[in-house]
């Protein structure tokens, strides 16, 4: 890896550096420039900044962030931004490649919360119990901005940063999180009302399962078929059966799925059981159209809000 990422970076300098005799048209936006790996920092980073910084998105709208490998241009957009907003762990393994070799200013979402090391639940696809006992080491649940409490933790670490690399903007930038922060608070609030309220506390998600740090922030329990990073979308026939089983045990009146799925699973439970299908978002990342008009994570979760009132009547 680090060998191809030097090659990467090499190929990219012979790219874009100009060639002799020509000069670079300078560039007139005297701004922060902020390059974010996924949603959820591109969001962030939007809301705090504000008009002070550009902030770009790596992973493309719709793309599996699991799987994404940066190119040539996206290591001289990284190598030339003010920060590097990125999320760490396993999915971004060449992030700690890269800056293993480059002086990159970097904030680490991962780095800005207690991380939980991912889980292998009942019920789960029994590959993944094999595949978990060959690893060296704790392997983390990276899905850390799912709890609104964490987003807010990050929040802070980033205005903490910009403010060090832009001290003349410290005043918006602290206005800027206050704002958000009341934000994050209100949908904190509403989620703890809605699992308050809720006669059950056990969801179902037949499908991958992004939302620990969810759950565990408003003390719910849950089922799923896979945990949140697997590679693997097709349940065997147990896995399907044993989740069949839970809707039944317990009454369970919705299955989640998550965004981008094919929802051939939830499908399959709700024919079998009668329960309802809804999408829980765990903001991962959005669709190209769903950027575009401005999608935001506090949007997402909103919406989150709801289906879990459906969830846990």
């Amino acid at each position: 890896m680090k060998k191809t990422i030097t090659l990467i970076l090499a190929l990219a300098l012979l790219l874009f550096v100009p060639a002799c005799g020509e000069t670079q048209e300078q560039g007139t936006d005297t701004r922060l420039s902020i390059v974010t790996t996924l949603f959820p920092a591109y969001d962030f980073a939007r809301e705090i900044a504000g008009e002070r910084a550009s902030v770009s998105l790596l992973v493309p709208p719709g793309a599996e962030a699991h799987s994404f490998e940066p190119t040539a241009r996206d290591m001289i957009r990284i190598q030339e931004s003010s920060l590097f907003f990125c999320n760490g762990g396993e999915s971004e393994a060449w992030v700690e490649e890269l800056l293993a070799d480059q002086q990159i200013e970097t904030l680490v979402m991962l780095d800005c919360v207690d991380a939980l090391e991912e889980e292998i639940r009942e019920g789960m696809q029994e590959i993944h119990e094999e595949e978990e006992e060959g690893e060296e080491g704790p392997e983390y649940d990276e899905h850390v901005w799912t709890s609104p409490v964490n987003a807010r933790r990050i929040c802070e670490a980033l205005c903490e940063r910009l403010c060090a690399l832009d001290p003349e903007g410290e005043r918006e930038y602290r206005a800027n999180l206050a704002r958000y922060a009341a934000r994050l608070e209100e949908l904190d609030a509403a989620f703890r009302e809605t699992v308050e309220s809720g006669s059950r506390r056990t969801l179902i998600f037949a499908d991958r399962f992004p939302v620990r740090y969810f759950v565990e922030e408003y003390g719910l329990d849950y089922y799923a078929a896979f945990p949140g990073c697997a590679d693997d979308t097709e349940p065997s026939a147990k896995t399907v059966a044993f989740l069949i089983d839970k809707v039944r045990e317990e009454e369970i009146p919705v299955v989640f799925t998550i965004e981008f799925s094919n929802e051939k699973m939830a499908d399959v439970i709700c024919e079998d059981t009668g329960c309802r299908k809804l999408r829980f978002h765990s903001c991962h990342n959005v669709t190209a159209e769903e950027l575009e008009n401005g999608v935001s994570y506090l949007q997402l979760m909103g919406e989150n809000v709801t289906a879990l009132k459906e969830a846990l009547s």
